[in-house]
C-alpha cells in the first residue's frame, strides 16, 4: 500500500511538477491573469509578470497558453528559456519558426522579412499574435532586449502585430532596463503575490479534491504551520504536504496534525526554535 491508497487518493496531490489539472485560481492568480489578458486582447505590446521562485509562474503561463490556443482569433507560442546563453538571433529565428514563417538560412534580414510577411497574414485574418516566454529572466543580453523591442516596432495602424508576455523572477525587470526604450514600452506589469492563509487552505483542499480525495486530512493547526513555513508559496506548500502525507502514512495516522508537520519541517531544517 502507498500513501495515496491510505488516504483515499487516486493520484499524488502535491507533485511539484506543473500540472494544469491542479491549477487553483486564487484571487492572486486571477488578478494577474486578468491583467495579462487585457494586455493581449488589446494588443498593447509588452506585458510582464514578476514573481518569486515557487509562486506558480510556469503553471500560469501554461494555463494562458491553453486558454489562448482554444480561441480561433489567436496565434500563440510558448518559449521556455532554460539557460542564459540565448542569443538575439536564436530568439528571432525560434519565434519565426514557431509561427510558421518560411525561414531559410540565418540572415537576420531574411528572417525578419519572412516573419513580417507571416504577421501580415495573421493580421489580415484578424488574428492576434502572442509570444509567451517563461523564465524570461534568463534573457540577459542587451542585444536580446533590443531584438524584442524591434519586433514590437512591427505595427499596422498603431496595432502591434506581435505581443509579448514575459514571466520571470524579479531580476527580469533589471534585464529589461538594459534597453530603457524597451522598459518604457511595458504596458502591463503584474506581480504574483504569496497566498494568504485562506488561499493556502483552499489551495490544499482543491488539490486533494482533484486527486480524488473526499476529505482533507490536515488539521487547522497543521494548515497554519504549512502557511507560515511555506511563506504562501505553492511549491513549498506542496513539498511540505507531500512529505507530511508520507510521514503520516509511515506512522499510520489518518490525520495530519501539527506534530507531523513539525517532523517534516525539522527534516528540511525549516523549524524555528520557538516551534521546537
Amino acid at each position: 500500500m502507498d500513501y495515496e491508497t491510505f488516504y483515499g487518493f487516486d493520484i499524488k496531490p502535491f507533485s511539484t511538477s506543473p500540472d494544469e489539472r491542479f491549477y487553483y485560481d486564487s484571487p492572486q492568480h486571477s488578478k494577474s491573469m486578468t491583467k495579462l489578458m487585457h494586455g493581449i486582447e488589446n494588443r498593447l505590446g509588452l506585458s510582464i509578470m514578476v514573481a518569486d521562485i515557487g509562486m506558480g509562474k510556469t503553471t500560469l503561463a501554461r494555463r494562458m497558453l491553453n486558454a489562448l490556443s482554444s480561441k480561433e482569433d489567436f496565434e500563440v507560442s510558448l518559449l521556455v528559456i532554460i539557460h542564459p546563453d540565448i542569443t538575439a538571433g536564436w530568439l528571432l529565428k525560434r519565434i519565426s519558426l514557431q509561427f510558421g514563417a518560411e525561414v531559410e538560412g540565418d540572415k537576420r534580414i531574411d528572417i525578419i522579412n519572412a516573419l513580417y510577411k507571416k504577421l501580415q497574414d495573421f493580421y489580415e485574418e484578424n488574428k492576434k499574435v502572442v509570444v509567451l516566454i517563461d523564465e524570461a529572466n534568463m534573457l540577459r543580453g542587451k542585444d536580446t532586449m533590443e531584438e524584442i523591442r524591434g519586433l514590437l516596432n512591427i505595427e499596422t495602424q498603431s496595432i502591434h502585430l506581435i505581443n509579448f508576455v514575459l514571466f520571470g523572477l524579479p531580476e527580469l525587470e533589471e534585464n529589461l532596463k538594459q534597453d530603457e526604450a524597451l522598459y518604457q514600452r511595458m504596458a502591463i506589469r503584474t506581480t504574483l503575490e504569496p497566498l494568504d492563509f485562506n488561499s493556502i487552505k483552499e489551495y490544499i483542499s482543491h488539490r486533494i479534491k482533484v486527486a480524488g480525495g473526499d476529505k482533507v486530512p490536515f488539521t487547522e493547526e497543521s494548515l497554519k504551520l504549512i502557511h507560515h513555513y511555506s511563506k504562501g508559496k505553492p511549491r513549498m506548500a506542496n513539498i511540505i504536504c507531500e512529505n507530511a502525507l508520507l510521514e503520516g502514512f509511515l506512522e499510520k495516522k489518518k490525520e495530519i496534525d501539527k506534530e507531523l508537520i513539525k517532523v517534516v519541517l525539522a527534516d528540511f531544517a525549516l523549524l524555528d526554535n520557538k516551534d521546537d
